[in-house]
């Protein structure tokens, strides 16, 4: 059983680390991108709302996330462990899972993040627009990501490492030797796989 939350700028790997994890320790990887995505896609309520924030490369506001990851965190699926990808990414949101996890009587077990070059992580991003057809990674969106990301979410890492609970990994190499190097720190902490 594991509660992580993988952390790092958008395009350091996050998504492809949190499907390796989640199969690894078999718990649900949570990303509250494909959520919002989906809720985009399907034309929701919520979708119509998250989409005016996301098309123009900002945060969706804390109480339309926050209410999604308690509902989520609720599924039986999750009791036993997860994986967090997106969320918390602001002060305001590691109140609002400490608050969520408290109240299951739980908490967040260990902290991953991943680190990768700014340049590195915009041709990533630019190559995944091209690939998956997704019109909301322009280099200028992509790069005022960047920013907010520095903004908002860098400084819940403080938050964490005053906690103990995090994890640097380098984000840049192959998809397997990455997930290696969080796998053996994992293992450190006392953490493995269950496969």
């Amino acid at each position: 059983m594991i509660r992580l939350l993988l952390i790092g700028a958008p395009g350091a790997g996050k998504g492809t680390q949190a499907e390796k994890l989640a199969e690894a320790f078999q718990i649900p990887a949570i990303s509250t991108g494909d959520i919002f995505r989906h809720n985009v896609k399907n034309e929701t309520e919520l979708g119509k709302q998250a989409k005016a924030f996301m098309d123009r490369g900002e945060y969706v506001p804390d109480s339309l996330t926050n209410a999604l990851v308690r509902d989520r965190l609720s599924h039986a699926d999750a009791i036993e462990g997860f994986l967090l990808d997106g969320y918390p990414r602001t002060a305001d949101q590691v109140v609002e899972l400490d608050d969520i996890l408290g109240a299951q009587g739980n908490k967040l077990d260990v902290v991953v993040q991943l680190t990768a070059d700014t340049d590195e992580v915009v041709r990533r991003l630019l190559n995944r627009a091209i690939e998956q057809g997704r019109a909301d990674d322009t280099e200028d969106v992509i790069r005022r990501r960047l920013e907010v990301y520095e903004e908002q979410t860098a400084p819940l890492t403080d938050t964490y490492a005053a906690r103990g609970l995090v994890v640097m990994i380098d984000g840049l190499g192959e998809v397997a030797e990455v997930t290696g190097r969080i796998l053996t720190a994992l293992a450190a902490r006392g953490f493995s796989p269950k496969n």
